[in-house]
Protein backbone atom coordinates (compact mmCIF):
# COMPACT_ATOMS: atom_id res chain seq x y z
CA UNK A 1 0.00 0.00 0.00
CA UNK A 2 1.76 2.86 -1.44
CA UNK A 3 0.33 6.31 -0.85
CA UNK A 4 1.19 9.97 -0.67
CA UNK A 5 -1.89 11.92 1.41
CA UNK A 6 -1.75 15.41 1.66
CA UNK A 7 -3.72 17.26 4.10
CA UNK A 8 -5.16 20.98 4.15
CA UNK A 9 -2.10 22.54 4.94
CA UNK A 10 -0.59 21.10 2.18
CA UNK A 11 1.82 18.36 4.00
CA UNK A 12 2.71 15.38 2.83
CA UNK A 13 2.80 12.57 4.48
CA UNK A 14 4.35 9.22 2.81
CA UNK A 15 2.67 6.24 3.54
CA UNK A 16 4.29 2.56 2.87
CA UNK A 17 2.08 -1.09 4.26
CA UNK A 18 0.95 -1.43 7.48
CA UNK A 19 4.04 -2.85 9.45
CA UNK A 20 3.59 -5.16 12.36
CA UNK A 21 4.35 -2.51 14.66
CA UNK A 22 1.05 -0.37 13.34
CA UNK A 23 -1.04 -3.63 13.57
CA UNK A 24 0.16 -3.95 17.55
CA UNK A 25 -0.49 0.06 17.59
CA UNK A 26 -4.28 -0.31 16.29
CA UNK A 27 -4.91 -3.40 18.21
CA UNK A 28 -4.17 -1.72 21.12
CA UNK A 29 -6.43 1.25 20.29
CA UNK A 30 -9.63 -1.66 19.80
CA UNK A 31 -8.91 -3.21 23.39
CA UNK A 32 -8.35 -0.14 25.31
CA UNK A 33 -11.67 1.27 23.47
CA UNK A 34 -13.43 -2.13 24.23
CA UNK A 35 -12.41 -2.50 27.92
CA UNK A 36 -13.85 1.68 28.23
CA UNK A 37 -17.28 0.65 26.71
CA UNK A 38 -17.25 -2.34 28.82
CA UNK A 39 -16.53 -0.39 31.92
CA UNK A 40 -18.93 2.83 31.24
CA UNK A 41 -22.00 1.22 29.94
CA UNK A 42 -21.76 -2.12 32.21
CA UNK A 43 -23.56 -0.09 35.48
CA UNK A 44 -26.39 0.10 32.91
CA UNK A 45 -27.08 -3.62 32.77
CA UNK A 46 -27.57 -3.55 36.39
CA UNK A 47 -29.69 -0.70 36.21
CA UNK A 48 -32.46 -2.13 38.66
CA UNK A 49 -30.47 -3.50 41.37
CA UNK A 50 -27.73 -0.59 41.10
CA UNK A 51 -31.11 1.51 41.85
CA UNK A 52 -31.23 -0.69 45.02
CA UNK A 53 -27.66 -0.77 46.42
CA UNK A 54 -27.26 3.11 46.03
CA UNK A 55 -30.90 4.83 47.21
CA UNK A 56 -32.97 4.04 50.03
CA UNK A 57 -34.89 0.84 49.78
CA UNK A 58 -38.56 2.31 49.99
CA UNK A 59 -38.28 4.39 46.34
CA UNK A 60 -40.71 3.59 44.23
CA UNK A 61 -38.94 1.55 41.82
CA UNK A 62 -39.62 4.31 38.63
CA UNK A 63 -37.80 7.00 40.73
CA UNK A 64 -34.74 4.93 41.72
CA UNK A 65 -34.34 3.66 38.10
CA UNK A 66 -34.60 7.18 37.04
CA UNK A 67 -32.23 8.87 39.52
CA UNK A 68 -29.52 6.11 38.18
CA UNK A 69 -30.22 6.69 34.77
CA UNK A 70 -29.96 10.25 35.65
CA UNK A 71 -26.42 9.58 37.17
CA UNK A 72 -25.87 7.78 33.56
CA UNK A 73 -26.48 11.11 32.20
CA UNK A 74 -24.27 12.57 34.27
CA UNK A 75 -21.18 10.65 32.32
CA UNK A 76 -22.18 12.18 29.03
CA UNK A 77 -22.64 15.33 30.08
CA UNK A 78 -18.92 16.10 31.10
CA UNK A 79 -17.85 14.16 27.59
CA UNK A 80 -17.42 17.47 25.92
CA UNK A 81 -15.36 18.83 28.54
CA UNK A 82 -12.91 15.71 28.40
CA UNK A 83 -13.30 15.45 24.50
CA UNK A 84 -11.83 19.80 23.81
CA UNK A 85 -9.17 18.45 26.59
CA UNK A 86 -7.72 15.82 25.09
CA UNK A 87 -8.68 16.75 21.59
CA UNK A 88 -5.80 19.94 22.72
CA UNK A 89 -3.33 18.25 24.17
CA UNK A 90 -3.71 14.93 22.10
CA UNK A 91 -2.54 17.09 19.21
CA UNK A 92 -0.20 19.52 20.83
CA UNK A 93 1.92 17.20 23.32
CA UNK A 94 1.31 13.61 21.65
CA UNK A 95 -1.77 11.00 21.49
CA UNK A 96 0.10 8.44 22.94
CA UNK A 97 0.03 10.26 26.22
CA UNK A 98 -3.17 10.89 26.14
CA UNK A 99 -4.27 7.24 25.39
CA UNK A 100 -2.69 6.33 28.27
CA UNK A 101 -3.95 9.16 30.65
CA UNK A 102 -8.12 8.53 29.26
CA UNK A 103 -7.75 4.98 30.10
CA UNK A 104 -5.91 5.55 33.33
CA UNK A 105 -9.10 7.68 34.07
CA UNK A 106 -11.54 5.52 32.84
CA UNK A 107 -9.59 2.16 34.48
CA UNK A 108 -9.53 3.63 37.78
CA UNK A 109 -12.98 5.25 38.67
CA UNK A 110 -14.71 1.88 37.23
CA UNK A 111 -12.15 -0.28 39.83
CA UNK A 112 -13.42 2.58 42.67
CA UNK A 113 -17.00 1.85 41.76
CA UNK A 114 -16.96 -1.99 42.63
CA UNK A 115 -15.21 -1.22 45.68
CA UNK A 116 -18.23 1.39 47.03
CA UNK A 117 -20.10 1.47 50.01
CA UNK A 118 -23.46 0.68 49.70
CA UNK A 119 -26.63 3.46 50.62
CA UNK A 120 -27.31 1.67 53.72
CA UNK A 121 -23.77 1.77 55.08
CA UNK A 122 -22.74 5.52 53.88
CA UNK A 123 -26.08 6.94 53.13
CA UNK A 124 -26.08 9.94 50.55
CA UNK A 125 -22.31 9.67 50.33
CA UNK A 126 -22.70 6.40 48.42
CA UNK A 127 -25.13 8.00 45.41
CA UNK A 128 -22.53 11.07 45.61
CA UNK A 129 -19.26 9.28 45.11
CA UNK A 130 -20.85 7.05 42.25
CA UNK A 131 -21.84 10.55 40.57
CA UNK A 132 -18.03 10.77 40.89
CA UNK A 133 -16.87 8.26 39.53
CA UNK A 134 -19.27 8.37 36.51
CA UNK A 135 -18.23 11.80 35.76
CA UNK A 136 -14.15 10.63 35.35
CA UNK A 137 -15.37 8.00 33.08
CA UNK A 138 -17.01 10.21 31.24
CA UNK A 139 -14.47 12.48 31.03
CA UNK A 140 -12.32 9.67 30.05
CA UNK A 141 -14.37 8.55 26.78
CA UNK A 142 -14.83 12.30 26.20
CA UNK A 143 -10.97 11.54 24.67
CA UNK A 144 -10.78 8.04 24.01
CA UNK A 145 -13.81 7.78 21.57
CA UNK A 146 -12.96 10.33 19.35
CA UNK A 147 -8.98 9.65 19.25
CA UNK A 148 -9.71 5.77 18.37
CA UNK A 149 -11.74 6.78 15.22
CA UNK A 150 -9.24 9.23 14.37
CA UNK A 151 -5.90 7.06 14.99
CA UNK A 152 -7.76 3.89 13.38
CA UNK A 153 -8.95 5.74 10.33
CA UNK A 154 -6.00 7.44 9.50
CA UNK A 155 -4.03 5.02 9.12
CA UNK A 156 -5.74 2.68 5.95
CA UNK A 157 -6.13 4.07 2.38
CA UNK A 158 -9.29 6.98 1.89
CA UNK A 159 -10.93 3.86 0.33
CA UNK A 160 -10.75 2.06 3.57
CA UNK A 161 -12.13 4.56 6.12
CA UNK A 162 -14.92 2.26 6.16
CA UNK A 163 -13.73 -0.45 6.99
CA UNK A 164 -11.52 0.95 9.16
CA UNK A 165 -14.41 2.17 10.74
CA UNK A 166 -16.29 -0.74 10.84
CA UNK A 167 -13.40 -2.74 12.35
CA UNK A 168 -12.67 -0.11 15.34
CA UNK A 169 -16.81 -0.56 16.16
CA UNK A 170 -16.79 -4.06 16.35
CA UNK A 171 -13.72 -3.76 19.04
CA UNK A 172 -15.74 -1.46 20.89
CA UNK A 173 -18.73 -3.48 20.82
CA UNK A 174 -16.72 -6.39 21.92
CA UNK A 175 -16.74 -4.92 25.12
CA UNK A 176 -20.69 -4.13 25.40
CA UNK A 177 -20.73 -7.76 24.65
CA UNK A 178 -18.58 -8.61 27.47
CA UNK A 179 -20.46 -6.34 29.92
CA UNK A 180 -24.26 -8.16 28.84
CA UNK A 181 -22.20 -11.40 29.28
CA UNK A 182 -21.47 -10.77 32.78
CA UNK A 183 -24.81 -9.36 33.60
CA UNK A 184 -26.31 -12.73 32.21
CA UNK A 185 -23.80 -14.85 34.16
CA UNK A 186 -24.42 -13.17 36.95
CA UNK A 187 -27.72 -12.82 36.45
CA UNK A 188 -28.38 -16.63 35.88
CA UNK A 189 -26.09 -18.16 38.47
CA UNK A 190 -26.31 -15.95 41.57
CA UNK A 191 -29.22 -15.97 44.07
CA UNK A 192 -30.92 -12.44 44.75
CA UNK A 193 -29.47 -11.65 48.02
CA UNK A 194 -26.18 -12.82 46.68
CA UNK A 195 -26.04 -10.50 43.98
CA UNK A 196 -27.39 -7.61 45.73
CA UNK A 197 -24.48 -8.24 48.53
CA UNK A 198 -21.24 -8.60 46.56
CA UNK A 199 -22.15 -10.29 42.80
CA UNK A 200 -22.67 -7.03 41.32
CA UNK A 201 -19.38 -5.74 41.95
CA UNK A 202 -17.28 -8.56 40.35
CA UNK A 203 -17.94 -6.62 36.63
CA UNK A 204 -16.85 -3.51 37.80
CA UNK A 205 -14.01 -5.07 39.90
CA UNK A 206 -12.84 -7.08 37.16
CA UNK A 207 -13.47 -4.05 34.16
CA UNK A 208 -10.81 -2.09 36.51
CA UNK A 209 -8.11 -4.70 36.89
CA UNK A 210 -8.11 -5.04 33.02
CA UNK A 211 -8.16 -1.51 32.69
CA UNK A 212 -4.93 -0.84 34.35
CA UNK A 213 -3.27 -3.75 32.61
CA UNK A 214 -3.95 -1.97 29.37
CA UNK A 215 -2.75 1.21 30.33
CA UNK A 216 0.48 -0.30 31.33
CA UNK A 217 0.39 -2.16 27.64
CA UNK A 218 -0.25 1.50 25.83
CA UNK A 219 3.34 2.65 27.01
CA UNK A 220 4.15 0.28 23.84
CA UNK A 221 3.28 2.57 21.24
CA UNK A 222 4.24 4.59 19.26
CA UNK A 223 3.00 8.09 17.51
CA UNK A 224 1.73 7.68 13.99
CA UNK A 225 3.59 9.56 11.02
CA UNK A 226 0.42 11.79 10.70
CA UNK A 227 0.67 12.86 14.23
CA UNK A 228 3.87 13.77 13.56
CA UNK A 229 2.99 16.04 10.66
CA UNK A 230 0.40 17.62 12.28
CA UNK A 231 2.44 18.67 15.24
CA UNK A 232 4.53 20.06 12.57
CA UNK A 233 1.73 22.14 11.18
CA UNK A 234 0.32 23.26 14.53
CA UNK A 235 3.68 24.74 15.44
CA UNK A 236 3.35 27.16 12.69
CA UNK A 237 -0.29 27.99 12.88
CA UNK A 238 -0.64 29.07 16.22
CA UNK A 239 -4.22 29.57 16.23
CA UNK A 240 -6.53 27.77 18.65
CA UNK A 241 -8.10 24.32 17.08
CA UNK A 242 -11.25 25.33 18.52
CA UNK A 243 -11.43 28.67 17.23
CA UNK A 244 -10.53 27.22 13.76
CA UNK A 245 -13.31 24.50 13.89
CA UNK A 246 -16.20 27.07 15.53
CA UNK A 247 -15.33 29.97 12.99
CA UNK A 248 -14.48 28.28 9.42
CA UNK A 249 -16.27 24.34 10.05
CA UNK A 250 -19.72 25.44 11.53
CA UNK A 251 -21.57 23.36 8.58
CA UNK A 252 -19.18 20.33 9.33
CA UNK A 253 -20.33 20.60 13.26
CA UNK A 254 -23.70 20.65 12.77
CA UNK A 255 -23.87 17.45 10.14
CA UNK A 256 -21.49 15.29 12.27
CA UNK A 257 -23.93 16.66 15.53
CA UNK A 258 -27.10 14.90 13.80
CA UNK A 259 -24.87 12.49 13.08
CA UNK A 260 -24.24 11.41 16.88
CA UNK A 261 -27.61 12.07 17.91
CA UNK A 262 -28.52 9.24 15.55
CA UNK A 263 -25.71 7.07 16.52
CA UNK A 264 -25.89 7.28 20.26
CA UNK A 265 -29.62 7.88 20.16
CA UNK A 266 -30.07 4.20 18.33
CA UNK A 267 -27.44 2.74 20.14
CA UNK A 268 -28.71 3.60 23.78
CA UNK A 269 -32.10 3.39 23.15
CA UNK A 270 -31.56 -0.02 21.59
CA UNK A 271 -29.14 -1.86 23.30
CA UNK A 272 -29.06 -0.25 26.77
CA UNK A 273 -32.37 1.12 27.76
CA UNK A 274 -34.35 -1.54 26.05
CA UNK A 275 -33.46 -4.49 28.10
CA UNK A 276 -34.59 -3.11 31.61
CA UNK A 277 -37.62 -1.84 29.26
CA UNK A 278 -38.65 -5.45 28.37
CA UNK A 279 -38.00 -6.43 32.32
CA UNK A 280 -40.22 -3.51 33.49
CA UNK A 281 -43.03 -3.20 30.82
CA UNK A 282 -43.49 -6.48 29.41
CA UNK A 283 -42.35 -8.51 32.49
CA UNK A 284 -39.73 -10.76 30.84
CA UNK A 285 -37.19 -12.45 32.74
CA UNK A 286 -33.65 -10.70 32.89
CA UNK A 287 -31.95 -14.00 31.96
CA UNK A 288 -33.78 -14.02 28.67
CA UNK A 289 -33.49 -10.83 28.14
CA UNK A 290 -29.67 -10.36 28.45
CA UNK A 291 -29.12 -13.77 26.09
CA UNK A 292 -31.12 -12.13 23.38
CA UNK A 293 -29.26 -9.10 24.08
CA UNK A 294 -25.92 -11.06 23.83
CA UNK A 295 -27.08 -12.05 20.15
CA UNK A 296 -28.34 -8.67 19.43
CA UNK A 297 -24.92 -6.56 20.05
CA UNK A 298 -23.17 -9.80 18.01
CA UNK A 299 -25.33 -8.87 15.27
CA UNK A 300 -24.23 -5.20 16.02
CA UNK A 301 -20.43 -6.49 15.87
CA UNK A 302 -21.38 -8.09 12.21
CA UNK A 303 -23.11 -5.18 10.87
CA UNK A 304 -20.73 -2.58 12.10
CA UNK A 305 -18.22 -4.51 9.52
CA UNK A 306 -20.55 -4.87 6.55
CA UNK A 307 -21.72 -1.32 7.21
CA UNK A 308 -18.08 -0.28 6.91
CA UNK A 309 -17.51 -2.17 3.58
CA UNK A 310 -20.69 -0.56 2.03
CA UNK A 311 -19.25 2.46 2.58
CA UNK A 312 -15.92 2.01 1.08
CA UNK A 313 -17.95 -0.19 -1.96
CA UNK A 314 -21.21 2.39 -2.87
CA UNK A 315 -20.10 5.54 -0.78
CA UNK A 316 -20.76 6.77 2.99
CA UNK A 317 -23.98 8.90 2.23
CA UNK A 318 -25.91 6.06 0.19
CA UNK A 319 -24.66 3.42 2.41
CA UNK A 320 -26.23 5.65 5.40
CA UNK A 321 -29.62 6.01 4.45
CA UNK A 322 -30.41 2.77 3.28
CA UNK A 323 -29.06 1.57 6.43
CA UNK A 324 -31.62 3.75 8.35
CA UNK A 325 -34.58 2.98 5.98
CA UNK A 326 -33.61 -0.51 6.72
CA UNK A 327 -33.25 0.38 10.76
CA UNK A 328 -36.86 2.07 10.98
CA UNK A 329 -38.28 -1.24 9.46
CA UNK A 330 -36.65 -3.73 11.22
CA UNK A 331 -36.56 -1.76 14.65
CA UNK A 332 -40.20 -0.54 14.23
CA UNK A 333 -41.43 -3.92 13.27
CA UNK A 334 -39.50 -5.49 16.74
CA UNK A 335 -41.69 -2.76 19.50
CA UNK A 336 -44.49 -3.76 17.63
CA UNK A 337 -44.44 -7.43 18.30
CA UNK A 338 -44.17 -6.87 21.70
CA UNK A 339 -46.84 -8.19 24.09
CA UNK A 340 -48.18 -9.97 21.31
CA UNK A 341 -48.18 -13.60 21.00
CA UNK A 342 -45.66 -15.24 18.63
CA UNK A 343 -42.05 -16.16 17.91
CA UNK A 344 -41.20 -13.51 15.81
CA UNK A 345 -39.73 -11.60 19.36
CA UNK A 346 -36.58 -12.05 19.41
CA UNK A 347 -35.38 -13.00 15.85
CA UNK A 348 -36.77 -8.93 15.06
CA UNK A 349 -34.56 -8.25 18.12
CA UNK A 350 -31.17 -9.81 16.90
CA UNK A 351 -32.12 -8.72 13.08
CA UNK A 352 -32.25 -4.80 14.38
CA UNK A 353 -29.00 -5.22 15.86
CA UNK A 354 -27.09 -6.15 12.93
CA UNK A 355 -29.15 -3.77 10.92
CA UNK A 356 -28.17 -0.73 13.79
CA UNK A 357 -24.30 -1.38 12.52
CA UNK A 358 -25.28 1.38 10.42
CA UNK A 359 -24.28 3.80 12.78
CA UNK A 360 -21.11 2.79 12.31
CA UNK A 361 -21.03 5.73 9.74
CA UNK A 362 -21.86 8.58 11.97
CA UNK A 363 -17.87 8.41 12.94
CA UNK A 364 -17.15 7.48 9.25
CA UNK A 365 -18.91 11.24 8.11
CA UNK A 366 -17.67 12.90 11.33
CA UNK A 367 -14.01 11.67 9.82
CA UNK A 368 -14.21 13.22 6.84
CA UNK A 369 -15.85 15.67 7.61
CA UNK A 370 -13.45 17.65 8.91
CA UNK A 371 -9.48 18.29 7.37
CA UNK A 372 -6.54 16.67 9.35
CA UNK A 373 -5.29 19.55 10.85
CA UNK A 374 -8.22 20.46 13.14
CA UNK A 375 -10.13 16.76 12.86
CA UNK A 376 -9.55 15.55 16.63
CA UNK A 377 -10.84 18.95 17.99
CA UNK A 378 -13.94 18.79 15.32
CA UNK A 379 -14.70 15.20 16.22
CA UNK A 380 -14.37 15.39 19.81
CA UNK A 381 -16.54 18.78 20.53
CA UNK A 382 -19.46 17.50 17.52
CA UNK A 383 -19.15 14.12 19.04
CA UNK A 384 -19.31 14.44 22.40
CA UNK A 385 -21.41 17.21 23.11
CA UNK A 386 -23.84 15.67 20.81
CA UNK A 387 -23.87 12.36 22.89
CA UNK A 388 -23.83 14.43 26.34
CA UNK A 389 -27.08 16.41 25.03
CA UNK A 390 -28.80 12.98 23.42
CA UNK A 391 -27.05 9.75 24.17
CA UNK A 392 -26.67 10.27 27.77
CA UNK A 393 -30.38 11.92 28.13
CA UNK A 394 -32.38 9.29 26.20
CA UNK A 395 -32.63 6.84 28.65
CA UNK A 396 -33.67 9.40 31.19
CA UNK A 397 -36.55 10.80 28.84
CA UNK A 398 -37.28 7.19 27.92
CA UNK A 399 -37.73 6.43 31.54
CA UNK A 400 -39.70 9.26 32.29
CA UNK A 401 -42.11 9.29 29.53
CA UNK A 402 -42.54 5.63 30.02
CA UNK A 403 -42.98 5.54 33.53
CA UNK A 404 -44.72 8.52 34.59
CA UNK A 405 -46.44 9.48 31.91
CA UNK A 406 -47.71 5.64 30.50
CA UNK A 407 -46.42 6.37 26.86
CA UNK A 408 -45.52 2.77 27.04
CA UNK A 409 -43.72 2.87 23.19
CA UNK A 410 -42.58 6.21 23.37
CA UNK A 411 -39.18 4.45 23.08
CA UNK A 412 -40.02 2.98 19.36
CA UNK A 413 -41.17 6.41 18.59
CA UNK A 414 -38.11 8.12 19.57
CA UNK A 415 -35.74 5.78 17.64
CA UNK A 416 -38.31 5.90 14.69
CA UNK A 417 -37.57 9.39 14.49
CA UNK A 418 -33.84 9.20 14.50
CA UNK A 419 -33.74 6.46 11.70
CA UNK A 420 -35.63 9.63 9.46
CA UNK A 421 -33.07 11.98 10.76
CA UNK A 422 -30.37 9.76 9.80
CA UNK A 423 -32.03 9.07 6.18
CA UNK A 424 -32.29 12.70 5.64
CA UNK A 425 -28.45 13.20 7.36
CA UNK A 426 -27.35 10.51 4.50
CA UNK A 427 -29.56 12.09 1.79
CA UNK A 428 -27.69 15.82 2.12
CA UNK A 429 -23.80 15.06 3.17
CA UNK A 430 -21.10 15.49 1.46
CA UNK A 431 -17.44 14.46 2.01
CA UNK A 432 -16.03 18.40 1.68
CA UNK A 433 -12.52 16.96 2.61
CA UNK A 434 -12.80 14.44 -0.28
CA UNK A 435 -14.28 17.09 -2.29
CA UNK A 436 -11.12 19.21 -1.97
CA UNK A 437 -8.24 17.37 -1.36
CA UNK A 438 -9.35 14.37 -2.62
CA UNK A 439 -8.22 12.89 0.36
CA UNK A 440 -9.16 12.31 4.28
CA UNK A 441 -5.81 12.53 5.54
Amino acid sequence: MNSTPVGSAGIAVQRTAMSRNDIKTLTLASLGGALEYYDFIVAVFFTKLLATVFFPEHTPEWLAQLEVFCIFAAGYLVRPIGGVFFAHFGDRIGRKKMFSLSLFLMAAPTLLIGLLPSYATFGIGAPLLFLLCRVLQGLSVGGEVPGAWIFCSEHVRRDRVGLACGLLMAGLCLGILLGSLSAKYLLGNLAAGDLKAWGWRMPFIAGGVFGLISVYLRRYLHETPVFEALRVAREADKRLPLAVVLTEHRRALVISGLATWVFSGVFVLYFLYTPTFLQSQFHIEAKEVFANNSWAIFGLIVGSVVAGVAADRIGGGRAYTIGCVAMLVICGAFYLTLGRTGDAVWPLYIAGGFLIGTITLGPYIIVKSFPAEVRFTGFALSYNTAYALFGGTAPAIASFLVGKQGLTMAPAWYLAALCVLGAVVGMVWKSPVENAAGNVH
